[in-house]
């Protein structure tokens, strides 16, 4: 795959259709939840893509044997990938896509503060810092404006949404400082969904009966997220790391809130109050001061 040293039209418009991608996976998850339990229902969408994500690999002809050497590393990420899925699909069963997508987009701030003690050459500046304290002040403006929230939206659904955000940042930094980093994204993906199966399947039923009244609707969600979603959006945009600067790919990031506080308004009818906006707001610049690439130095 070319290497581009920018984003041309066809990255922009691959991203923002990304964007759009995944925060439908918000509302998708959100109304499925009414036909499964949340755990199963991540556990289902798990055992859906991983033949999904076997027949692609087969088709582009790649190796379906674990590198040596990593499988503690899979391990390891599968269970991050489990814990980030449960606090998820709990989060969205619990509050509403609109302050889940503000709090759970809010990533890459944890990711950069753990990036700064644990990664060599992850050093913040002083840009990165001011945006990394913006957005922690939008995400803590979320939680803790309790006083207009909806019914919908609980203290604990926040929390889990908190919790989702930081295990995928942990999936981040498994892959960047592990032995995983140097397998294709398509085998750590194999890795997370394949570890993450029997977890979910065993959490599940500790989270009450694994149906609820599912329907056709349902069924349509889960296999969006399972097909859609996981197998060719998650490549998709692992593909997009591989052809464009990271940093450039990562500033696109603060556009799926921004679509998921809309979606969840035009499609669910949620209530966003100003202070959800505000939320918003602080969060995505936020990301674009944390995404922002240093100037070179002549």
């Amino acid at each position: 795959m070319e290497r581009k040293d920018g984003i041309d039209g066809f990255g922009a418009a691959a991203l923002a259709g990304f964007a759009l991608l995944f925060a439908l996976n918000q509302v998708s998850i959100k109304v499925t939840n009414g036909g499964f339990q949340p755990v199963f229902l991540a556990a289902l969408r798990s055992a859906i893509a991983i033949p999904c994500i076997l027949g692609w690999m087969k088709l582009r002809g790649l190796s379906l044997r674990p590198a040596p050497g990593t499988w503690v590393a899979g391990l390891l990420v599968g269970c991050v990938f489990s814990a980030e899925f449960i606090c998820l699909y709990l989060a969205l069963d619990l509050t509403t896509v609109a302050r889940s997508s503000v709090i759970f987009y809010s990533m890459p701030v944890w990711l950069a503060l753990a990036a700064h003690f644990l990664l060599p050459g992850e050093r913040l500046t002083p840009l990165k810092a001011t945006g990394l304290a913006l957005a922690f002040a939008g995400v803590a403006w979320a939680i803790l404006d309790r006083k207009t929230a909806s019914g919908e939206a609980s203290l604990a659904g926040d929390l889990f949404a908190l919790g989702a955000a930081l295990g995928w940042g942990g999936i981040a930094l498994c892959v960047r400082v592990t032995a995983l980093s140097r397998v294709r994204p398509e085998m750590q993906l194999l890795w997370q969904v394949v570890v993450s199966l029997p977890v979910l399947l065993l959490a599940a039923p500790f989270f009450g009966p694994l149906t609820r009244e599912p329907g056709a609707l349902h069924v349509a969600g889960l296999m969006f997220q399972a097909v859609v979603v996981v197998t060719f959006g998650f490549i998709g945009w692992l593909a997009m790391l591989q052809r464009y600067p990271a940093s450039s790919v990562a500033s696109f990031s603060f556009l799926t809130p921004v679509v998921g506080v809309a979606l969840g308004w035009a499609l669910l009818g949620e209530e966003v109050p100003t202070t959800v906006l505000g939320a918003l707001a602080l969060v995505a610049v936020g990301l674009v001061l944390i995404n922002r690439p240093a100037k070179r130095r002549t």
